[in-house]
């Protein structure tokens, strides 16, 4: 199979889009893909197999929107024009499926868009249509329609986020990975934290590995930083802000649990991330309930419930590293199994076949 892709971003090194230079990877390493042709927004430092080709729209270089527009089309006429496509797959790039639909239903050439946010737009809405089939990482990470819908799962690098025993430390560390957002709701996890610490005077160390992106997230971020001085609890909060994308596995290593707070329509791949390293994640969205599997009751807390994450905490925060270490294995093999990326990549290439 001859692949075009669509990407936002593709770049090894970005903080937040890198991984899709490894869902590349791992997508042409199929024996079943011959070639993929990816036509990206933004080009950074490109790592990807030699059966892989990487032509970008120029954000890098400042293109205007007007300029981008005309060099994909530009762009999509020369690939069609000198490739075999088979198949064409859209990364949570709705407005190239938009653009590209069109084109490619009159050339004949199945296109499969991805998409996991809760946000529901006009141009979703196009892509949608356009679209033999809308993949997802849940059935509730995606908006709208489920009639086109395959839920894949969500694309670990289980090599990435290897499995770490356990720290046996006599302070326990919460952690808290994400950028600093309303969404994410740490204001609940803040408030939890005092009611664990009213509740047993418990010595815990609580860490915020994740920085603004905007002037509302750097408003929210010094509401968070105003609410722990509130409650008394900014002695042992640490806000570390924005780290590499590689130093975020040495926290989730670190930590004694995790917690994300993001509601449901966000899969927040972070809480997977530190699930695969062997650390329990406490969280409040339903979609993660499968994953969790005989620890539901344990690690899911209704949204927005301060008291419900504080027991939850203080339960995770007792058990014997027996427990610790044996919980972490398990959900480990529940991320490798429903969304590790090697997984992902073999069901969207059956995705992919079926519909061309």
């Amino acid at each position: 199979m001859n692949l075009l892709l669509f990407n936002l971003k593709t770049d090894a090194d970005a903080d937040t889009q890198g991984f899709t230079t490894r869902w590349i990877a791992a997508i042409a390493r199929d024996p079943r893909v011959e070639q993929i042709v990816v036509l990206t927004m933004y080009a950074g430092r490109i790592d990807v197999p030699e059966n892989v080709q990487v032509f970008s729209l120029g954000r890098e270089r400042g293109y205007s929107e007007l300029r981008r527009f005309f060099r994909f089309y530009r762009l999509l006429f020369g690939i069609l024009r000198k490739n075999r496509i088979d198949a064409c797959f859209s990364h949570m790039s709705p407005i190239l499926s938009v653009l590209a639909g069109p084109v490619l239903r009159v050339a004949r050439i199945p296109l499969v868009t991805w998409f996991t946010h809760p946000s529901l737009t006009w141009k979703l809405k196009v892509a949608h249509r356009f679209s033999t089939r809308m993949v997802s990482a849940v059935a509730s990470s995606y908006p709208y329609r489920k009639d086109k819908l395959a839920p894949l799962g969500h694309g670990i690098d289980m090599d990435e986020f290897p499995y770490c025993t356990p720290a046996n430390e006599a302070a326990k560390m919460i952690l808290c990975a994400g950028r600093l957002s309303s969404v994410k709701d740490h204001k609940t996890l803040l408030r939890a934290v005092a009611l664990l610490q009213q509740r047993q005077g418990a010595c815990v160390q609580v860490a915020v590995v994740g920085g603004p992106k905007d002037v509302a997230g750097e408003r929210y971020f010094g509401e968070l930083k105003q609410l722990a001085r509130e409650l008394r609890i900014d002695h042992f909060t640490q806000f570390v802000g924005t780290v590499p994308h590689a130093e975020v596995v040495g926290w989730y290593q670190r930590c004694t649990v995790h917690v994300n707070l993001t509601p449901e329509g966000f899969l927040d791949k972070v809480a997977l991330e530190s699930m695969a390293c062997g650390r329990p994640s406490v969280v409040c969205n339903e979609g993660f309930i499968e994953t969790l599997g005989p620890y539901r009751e344990d690690l899911y807390f209704r949204h927005g419930r301060a008291d419900e994450l504080a027991e939850r905490l203080e339960g995770v925060l007792s058990w014997p590293s027996e427990k610790h270490a044996e919980v972490g294995r398990a959900l480990r093999a529940q991320v490798a199994e429903r969304h590790g990326l090697t997984r992902l990549a073999q069901r969207l290439v059956d995705t992919l076949l079926q519909e061309g």
